[in-house]
């Protein structure tokens, strides 16, 4: 199963775009606040604080692009991001569909994370993290389903050994 919500990258680059454009205006409106205006006096400072607010909130929401394959033998992870500015690395991730262990999605009140638990060669358990916030609640389903299809078939065979 394929998921991807590349095909929406236009519109959040709008968004950070947007975002990006107002923090550059705060801070303009806010300089000539101070220097040659003095219309909101001593509350000038909304005018940086509020589209500062704005961009730490999409830099919680995490990468906005995310990727996922399981077609074939290997399951592939992908979180990228549309910008730089947020200085978050992006992430690609393909290994063995049986060294998937389990998986967690993390619902919080503003923002989703997957949890991948991955068996590493020496035996150790690896846990791998993406940002699914921006997937859709039919693409996290089909998501959850794909993952839960996988995590059944390796406790299946694991049984049988």
């Amino acid at each position: 199963m394929r998921l991807s919500n590349r095909s929406r990258k236009p519109l959040y680059s709008f968004i950070y775009s947007l975002v990006v454009i107002i923090f550059i205006l705060g801070l303009i409106g806010f300089v000539l606040e101070i220097n040659k205006f003095d219309v909101l006096g001593k509350k000038a400072w909304i005018l940086v604080v509020i589209p500062l607010l704005l961009y730490l909130l999409l830099y919680m929401f995490g990468k906005p692009i995310f990727e996922y394959d399981s077609d074939g033998e290997t399951l592939n992870f992908r979180n990228n991001h549309i910008r730089y500015i947020f200085f978050k690395e992006n992430k690609k991730d393909e290994f063995p569909k049986y060294k998937l262990l389990k998986y967690n999605v993390i619902n919080f009140y503003i923002f989703k994370r997957l949890y991948i638990y991955v068996s590493s060669k020496k035996n150790k358990v690896i846990v791998l993290k993406y940002d699914v916030t921006y997937l859709r609640k039919n693409e996290l389903k089909d998501l959850i389903f794909s993952l839960n299809k996988v995590v059944r078939s390796n406790k299946e065979n694991l049984s049988r050994r």
